[in-house]
């Protein structure tokens, strides 16, 4: 029991080291996006298929968007209590 609770913890605590930043969340979407642009232009694929990968672009989007919004108000905290 007291070794569940200590892993756990321990995870706890080493889970943020690993967490991806934000520059390279960035970088993966724009990645998956010219993958998913790509696919388009080859037009060979089926309209589920193209339905999904539209969602998961629009998905990506909006969480980049999420992403830069909350940068940029911690940055405005930030400034204002200097």
């Amino acid at each position: 029991m007291k070794k569940a609770i200590l892993f756990a913890l321990v995870l706890g605590f080493a889970a943020p080291a690993f967490a991806k930043s934000d520059t390279a969340k960035d970088a993966s979407d724009k990645v998956a996006d010219v993958k998913d642009d790509a696919k388009d232009k080859l037009g060979t694929d089926s309209g589920a298929a193209k339905a999904g990968r539209h969602a998961d672009k629009v998905t990506r989007d909006v969480k980049k968007t999420a992403r830069h919004t909350k940068n940029d108000a911690k940055a405005k905290v930030n400034d204002a209590t200097k």
